[in-house]
């Protein structure tokens, strides 16, 4: 399948996914923010992939010197350089995780909200992000709790109701993978999967769960 954050689940669309009616969904979202916010000073320069229209990019502007939020959308990211307009510091590229390059490294650097699965990130791509990461810097990387199960299907049935997803297969949905009937596939790493990332990065690395809903991985590059 191609990339179903590029061509389906973009711009508007993404818009409305985040309008949710559901209040333990907005607690989730706010606590990863919140989690984000704590680790900021305000001096640094921040990167966050696969940020859609720039939801968490606007959250975090007044708490760092600088963000650009990348995402492989060009529909996604003209919308976010609307909803930025007046944030300054803050700004929007549409680029492939994959295949991105940048001219100066990043203090921080996030992909939250499950984004490594969204991304379909190989051992490559994560070194790819880490070559990113400035020296004293830290990537967040964040996913899905099992302890989050039942509210995570009800959100992607809220989806499905908005005509924004497939409906679900409640038939293959299970252990922690959500499949809807137009293809579209959800996946979630554990924290055993996390431990394994941020051991194979070489470096110091911590595993820690937020709000019961979040599990982060975070991966820190030592002063050079």
């Amino acid at each position: 399948m191609s990339n179903y954050y590029a061509e389906s689940l973009n711009s508007q669309k993404l818009f409305q996914v985040y309008d949710t009616a559901l209040p333990r969904i907005k607690q989730y979202l706010a606590a990863e923010i919140d989690y984000v916010r704590q680790h900021l000073t305000g001096r640094e320069r921040v990167l966050e992939l696969g940020a859609g229209y720039g939801r968490i990019v606007r959250e975090l502007a007044p708490s760092c010197a600088s963000i650009l939020g990348a995402d492989i959308s060009e529909d996604s990211v003209r919308l976010g350089k609307d909803y930025l307009k007046d944030f300054p510091n803050a700004d929007m590229i549409a680029v492939d995780v994959h295949q991105m390059a940048f001219d100066q490294p990043f203090d921080v650097i996030l992909c939250l909200q499950n984004g490594l699965s969204a991304m379909r990130a190989t051992d490559e791509t994560i070194q790819n992000i880490l070559a990113a990461l400035a020296p004293g810097g830290a990537v967040f990387f964040s996913t899905y709790s099992a302890k989050f199960w039942d509210h995570r299907i009800a959100w992607f049935q809220e989806q499905a109701g908005k005509k924004l997803l497939g409906e679900l297969d409640m038939d293959q949905t299970r252990d922690g993978v959500i499949i809807c009937k137009d293809g579209f596939r959800a996946t979630t790493q554990t924290p055993e999967d996390y431990a394994a990332i941020g051991e194979s990065s070489g470096y110091p690395y911590e595993v820690t769960e937020v709000d019961d809903s979040s599990i982060f991985l975070i991966i820190r590059k030592p002063q050079a």
